[in-house]
Formats: structure tokens, C-alpha cells, sequence
């Protein structure tokens, strides 16, 4: 195995291949100044910094690409140290000087004066042609780049030539036309006559402010879609209509609010009229380009082409290995393709050395792994969140048929206008009826005493019976 990147050195590109399963950035480095720096005019002496992005430097040399975030494909940038001003208008002056001399095969000889005469030193050689090429200024490189890998400020060159033929008058116009890039990015070729690189369709754009485009694909037989769109306001509407046979048609619809993506000025230039270019290409391609591709395979009763049901079995158990356990069983249960492959033997084994700290690793071959599995999951459940019996506090046994006594005196006071409220001076036993109760008896019958009249008190004026029920 190896893996395969981009080298850029001073706006040219340059792809490298390094050997092994995990290269490290001490052997890039390396390969960098073997390679690319003579062949950049710079020697292998120089000194450099690699970063991934062009802004974070990656410093530690003994880490491993993967370990840095570095995949196959990625672009890594050479940082050179910049020389001072002066000492950069000097190195111009030489380069052309340099250049006027190897194109007229002359070279200047330089002379020293003394009293005794002048001596002139030996004439040196033209510069061959691999000298000239070196010298020769570098033509801009256009790198490879799709609409969704667009940073802002950015646009692909694909996308640069489409606005500027397009004469792009509107958002919509500008919409339109990323919305055809992405279309061709996805496999989709426009029907009728053969286009040149790097122009619309013929009657793509109508004088009503309607955009009228059709495709086909070579995954989706003798398909037509069908695109319309039109604005509606701050809107467009995007109507497409894909035409399997005379029978079955499939129809999507979006709604793109162009001013999202679209900046108010209108320059000459793609990469300053686009903004968030990125999720612009996400919300077509997954919105219109893929699912028509989909229905369109569906309707034919052919085999999907993308996705994860496109996979070889090899790669799609790599891809369940990186999950939980809980993913694999709910992915187990969306298709027979799925459950196939998350039976599979080996991705149980993978999936138990994993998850559990001291597996046992002495098996047999027939060892189910998947039982295995599921009996430890079990248990280690078990030891997580232990069952405990559910008790109650001790009730009280008591006699729930014999009333409860009622107390011969609550504790609360009597209501406004009893004997209670009237005279609260008098002790509590001369009292034996509730003192809530404002008109019961005096006194109780079975003892004899006499009954006190409480209607005249002595001393003051007569009490008015009247108050009690005031």
C-alpha cells in the first residue's frame, strides 16, 4: 500500500507517492528534498515547513501522516522562508540579466585594469535548454476542484468560464448556472447538440425570467430529466421531472433563496459573486442530482450505484467495524443486505475484542462470536445497573374498622361570636360542649349544677346574643 498526495511548491503542484502503510512526516519531508526542491530552482539545503491547510504548520516529524489528519489525495503546501526586500529586488535583477543572456548566447567577461595591462577571463559556455526551462516563468496552474471543495473567495475554473460566457445578469442567472456545473459534475450530460467546454445550453434562459434545461445519464438508461425553473419573488423554484418510460415519472421540487448564496455586487469574476458555495452543492446534489439517479435505477429494477449498498462486502465491513454496537444492530435491520453483513463472524470478533477490557482471546474457530457477544453485553449490564427488591417501608397495623376517638377539645379556637370568643378568661372545664359550637348546651346534663347565665354579665352592660351570629 501507499499513499498518494499533492505537493505544492510556490503555486506548482507536483504529486508525490510515498510507500508503506503509515509514512511519516519525516519521510515526506524527505521525499520533498530529494525531488521537488531542485526541481522548484531551490536547494536541497533550504529549509521548509509543511502544512496541510496553508496556515497550521505540522511540526512534529516522527508523527505519522494519518495521525495528522492526512489522507490519500490530500494537497500539502511547502512554506519557504520569505528574504528580505532588498535582497529579493537583487535575485530579480540577476534572474533577468541571467535570462537576456542565455536568450542572445552571450556572456558578459569581466575585466581588470591594471598599470601593467588587462587580462579578460576565459569564456564560459551558453546554458543549455534544461538550464532555460528553469529559468523560464512558471505558467499559473489551475488545481482540480469541484464545486463543494470551494473555499470562500474560490471557484473552480469549470464554474469561472460558465459566468463569464453565461453574461450573468441576476442571482437567478448566477443560480442557474452553478446549477448546471453541479449537474455535469454528477455524470449528468445535456441533451441535443454537443456543447464546447465552458458554455450553456442553447434556450437555457427565456426573456420571462423561466431557465428550461434537460439531461441524461449514462447510469439511467434512456432517462430524460427535465429541469424548470422560475422566480417566484425572493424565491427559485427548481421543478425537475424525471422521464423513465411513458408510465412512470418521478418529480422533485426545491426552493433556493439566491441572495443565501449569491453577493449583491456583481463583478466580472465567479469567486467574488459566490458565497457558501459549499453547502450550495451539498443542498443540489443531494436534494435533486443523487435522488434522481436513485429513482431512476429503481424504476428500471437495476442495483444501486452509490451509497453504502454500493460498497464491495470488504468495504462496507470496514465501515460497520467504526460503529457502536448499537448502529450495527439498528443498520442489521434496514435491509437484507445489511443483516448480511452485520452477521458476519469477523466483524463480531473485531467488535468484542473492542468493547470489553479482558476478552478471552482463546476461542475456537466455531466460536460464535455474535452469542458471545450478546451473553457478555448481558452481563456486563447486569454488573452495571444490578436488579433490587422493591420494599415498602413497615406499615403500621391498626384497626381501620373501630373509629378513631375524637378529641374533646380541638386545638383550635372556636369561630368568632362563641362563648369562646365572648369570655376567654373562663377555665377550660366549665366548657364541656366544642367550643365551635356557639348554641350547644351550657352544661352537660348528667352532672347538676347550676346553669350560669352568661346573657348579664356582672358588672358592664347586657351582651347581645345577637353577636354570635354576626
Amino acid at each position: 500500500m501507499s499513499m498518494k498526495l499533492r505537493v505544492r511548491i510556490n503555486r506548482q503542484t507536483s504529486r508525490v507517492e510515498l510507500p508503506g502503510e503509515e509514512p511519516t512526516l519525516q519521510e515526506l519531508s524527505d521525499l520533498i528534498k530529494q525531488t521537488l526542491l531542485s526541481c522548484n530552482g531551490h536547494s536541497a539545503d533550504t529549509e521548509f515547513s509543511l502544512s496541510l491547510n496553508g496556515s497550521e504548520l505540522l511540526s512534529e516529524s516522527d508523527q505519522t501522516l494519518s495521525a495528522c489528519g492526512i489522507v490519500s489525495g490530500d494537497l500539502i503546501t511547502v512554506l519557504l522562508p520569505q528574504p528580505p526586500p532588498g535582497a529579493m529586488a537583487t535575485s530579480e535583477k540577476n534572474t533577468m540579466a541571467d535570462r537576456q543572456e542565455a536568450a542572445s548566447g552571450t556572456t558578459s567577461q569581466p575585466q581588470s585594469s591594471s598599470s601593467g595591462g588587462s587580462t579578460s577571463a576565459p569564456p564560459t559556455a551558453p546554458p543549455q535548454t534544461s538550464d532555460l526551462q528553469d529559468f523560464e516563468a512558471a505558467p499559473p496552474v489551475w488545481e482540480p476542484m469541484l464545486c463543494g471543495e470551494a473555499e470562500d473567495g474560490e471557484a473552480p475554473l469549470s464554474l469561472e468560464l460558465l459566468y463569464h460566457t453565461a453574461q450573468v445578469a441576476c442571482p437567478n442567472d448566477a443560480i442557474m448556472v452553478a446549477a448546471h456545473l453541479l449537474m455535469l459534475e454528477t455524470g449528468f450530460t445535456p441533451q441535443g447538440s454537443e456543447l464546447k467546454p465552458g458554455e450553456m445550453p442553447a434556450g437555457w434562459r427565456s426573456a420571462g425570467g423561466v431557465y428550461r434545461l434537460q439531461y441524461n445519464h449514462h447510469l439511467c438508461g434512456d432517462s430524460l430529466v427535465s429541469v424548470v425553473a422560475v422566480g417566484m419573488g425572493p424565491l427559485l423554484v427548481i421543478n425537475v421531472v424525471l422521464k423513465v418510460t411513458e408510465s412512470i415519472d418521478t418529480t422533485r421540487k426545491l426552493q433556493l433563496n439566491p441572495s443565501s448564496y449569491v453577493t449583491h455586487e456583481w463583478p466580472e469574476n465567479a469567486a467574488a459573486a459566490f458565497k457558501d458555495l459549499k453547502k450550495l452543492s451539498r443542498i443540489l446534489k443531494d436534494q435533486l442530482a443523487y435522488p434522481l439517479i436513485a429513482a431512476a435505477r429503481e424504476a428500471m429494477a437495476l442495483p444501486v450505484v452509490f451509497g453504502l449498498q454500493a460498497l464491495p462486502p470488504e468495504l462496507l465491513l470496514r465501515v460497520l467495524r467504526l460503529l457502536d454496537v448499537r448502529s450495527v444492530v439498528r443498520l442489521s435491520a434496514a435491509s437484507w443486505q445489511f443483516n448480511a453483513a452485520a452477521s458476519d463472524s469477523t466483524l463480531w470478533k473485531h467488535l468484542y475484542l473492542r468493547d470489553f477490557s479482558n476478552p478471552d482471546r482463546s476461542r475456537s474457530r466455531d466460536t460464535d462470536w455474535k452469542q458471545l457477544y450478546k451473553k457478555s453485553y448481558k452481563l456486563r449490564s447486569e454488573l452495571r445497573h444490578p436488579v433490587r427488591p422493591y420494599s415498602l417501608p413497615p406499615y403500621p397495623l391498626r384497626d381501620i374498622i373501630t373509629p378513631v376517638p375524637r378529641p374533646l377539645f380541638p386545638p383550635l379556637p372556636g369561630i368568632i361570636g362563641g362563648d369562646y370568643d365572648q369570655r376567654p378568661n373562663l377555665p377550660p372545664n366549665l366548657l364541656p360542649h366544642p367550643r365551635y359550637d356557639p348554641i350547644g348546651p351550657l352544661l352537660d346534663p348528667a352532672v347538676r349544677r347550676p346553669r350560669l347565665d352568661f346573657r348579664r354579665p356582672a358588672g358592664g352592660r347586657p351582651s347581645d346574643i345577637r353577636r354570635g351570629f354576626i
